[in-house]
């Protein structure tokens, strides 16, 4: 199990981007603060970076829109919560980008670089003891 998610986490892309994405798969929630109300939706996380994730959701956001996002890496134990801007969308697929602005959510977002980075080194290290045997 574990090698099947860091073999997941393997990165996907650097091309013209300031942060490793990696694939990832990842049930999360979607926060919606509206005036007057606040809709909760379930989702999944499909690539994610330090920066940012791709997030599919039911709910009907708009490029631009404010959102919180709501997820718990493999093998952490707290879920990581912080807020992203909508930046491109295609149909139910979002491209969001995280604004850390609290210090809980710079907190969060450091939380999630160490995790990304453990994931990444530990990665390298199946290809190289692949390469090996």
């Amino acid at each position: 199990m574990t090698s099947e998610i860091v073999d997941n986490l393997a990165p996907t892309y650097l091309n013209k981007r300031h942060s490793i994405r990696y694939k990832l798969d990842v049930p999360l929630r979607v926060i919606l603060q509206k005036p007057g109300s606040t809709m909760i939706r379930d989702g999944r996380g499909t690539e994610i970076s330090e920066s940012g994730m791709c997030v599919m959701s039911g709910l009907e956001l708009r490029v631009g829109e404010e959102v919180e996002i709501e997820f718990t890496l493999p093998y952490s134990g707290e879920p990581i919560r912080v807020s992203a801007a909508v930046r491109n969308r295609n149909g139910y697929h979002y491209g969001c980008k995280f604004n850390a602005d609290s210090q809980r959510e710079q907190q969060d977002v450091m939380r999630l670089r160490q995790i990304l980075q453990t994931f990444a080194v530990e990665a390298h290290e199946q290809t190289v003891d692949s390469r090996l045997l």
